[in-house]
């Protein structure tokens, strides 16, 4: 009896094994071949990053702010080349001629000559059919500034300076022709009625010099190229053109809380590469854009500079910037400063 039971139990022993054995083999059958697994690519040289605006501008500083943690998570050096004029235009197109090879992107797709210039004149660049949207690193709203010991405080005090001068234009800097700020403050003065002398500059950082030396009585810039002259007295802001209050400037009005019935959707900030990038390619800097916008040190440098983290990846942003062009389009259209009307 007691031979039948050992005998028994070595049978379900070996049976146990060949059960493990078969589930073993199997488990080992579904993995893929080495020479399967999903390729993934990683740059072996210098990255270029072309900034389509004048060193110190809003964008210009974004990638100093991208710059600082590069390191931490890509081997290979990031190279920022500013290259301003046309609004944006010259730089963009630099993306667009390069190799769509991964080693030259652009920082600032979605400003004003990707979603509203095309709309305010014509235009040999395209950005929906010359470049790709890879993601959005965080969007600007526009403020309207104005030197310390001006005289305006709001711009309820700007529209009864100019009932009371109707032949002296208010004279106005924004920072590129026919780009968010500037088609700002066409708005503004179309809403408001007030002779606006408007002078576009060459990128947002070439108009505060101007701004603080008196040369005009009142200017535009995003939060993160006027928020250091804010806080050392040196400007101030006199409203903010957004549906909501700048969490920069949590006391300042927006234009609409001053009866002025205009919304910017702002200066997206975001990474495009050229036509025709591999699939691979942009999924690598859309995931090493994601990583970048949650290290806590770039997050603390975005908000000591105005400008919060507000990733989108591919999808989002694709969606995020269409939405943005439609809106600017029909603003344009509305206010009569469309080209082709």
């Amino acid at each position: 009896m007691k031979r039948a039971r050992k005998v028994i139990s070595i049978i379900l022993a070996q049976i146990m094994l060949l059960a493990l054995a078969a589930c073993g083999g199997k488990a080992a059958e579904t993995e893929p071949p080495a020479d399967q697994e999903k390729s993934t690519w990683e740059p072996e040289q210098t990255v270029e990053m072309i900034v389509p605006f004048s060193a110190g501008g809003a964008s210009d500083l974004l990638a100093r702010a991208v710059e600082s943690v590069w390191s931490k998570y890509c081997d290979q050096p990031l190279l920022i080349t500013n290259m301003p004029g046309g609004g944006g235009v010259t730089g963009a197109m630099a993306v667009v001629a390069a190799e769509p090879d991964g080693y030259t992107i652009e920082l600032g797709y979605g400003s004003g000559h990707d979603t509203s210039m095309m709309y305010l004149q014509e235009l040999e660049y395209d950005p929906f059919t010359m470049l790709e949207p890879v993601c959005c690193l965080t969007v600007n709203t526009v403020a309207v500034v104005a030197p310390i010991d001006s005289e305006f405080d709001t711009m309820a005090d700007v529209a009864e300076w100019a009932k009371e001068h109707p032949d002296t234009p208010v004279t106005a800097a924004v920072g590129t022709a026919n780009g968010t700020v500037d088609l700002t403050f066409q708005a503004i003065s179309q809403q408001t009625g007030i002779n606006m002398s408007i002078v576009p500059h060459d990128g947002g950082a070439a108009i505060m010099t101007d701004i603080l030396s008196g040369s005009y009585m009142i200017g535009g810039g995003h939060p993160a190229e006027v928020y250091t002259y804010v806080e050392s007295g040196q400007m101030k802001v006199l409203g903010i053109a957004s549906a909501e209050r700048d969490q920069s400037f949590p006391d300042v009005p927006t234009l609409q809380e001053q009866g002025i019935d205009f919304v910017s959707y702002g200066s997206i900030k975001g990474i495009a590469v050229p036509v025709g990038t591999p699939q691979e390619i942009k999924e690598y800097y859309e995931d090493i854009f994601a990583q970048i916008c949650e290290d806590a040190e770039f997050q603390e440098t975005l908000l000591n500079m105005a400008q919060p983290a507000m990733y989108m990846d591919t999808e989002e942003f694709t969606k995020y910037f269409e939405e943005a062009n439609a809106d600017n389009k029909n603003v344009i259209e509305d206010l009569g400063l469309a080209y082709y009307q």
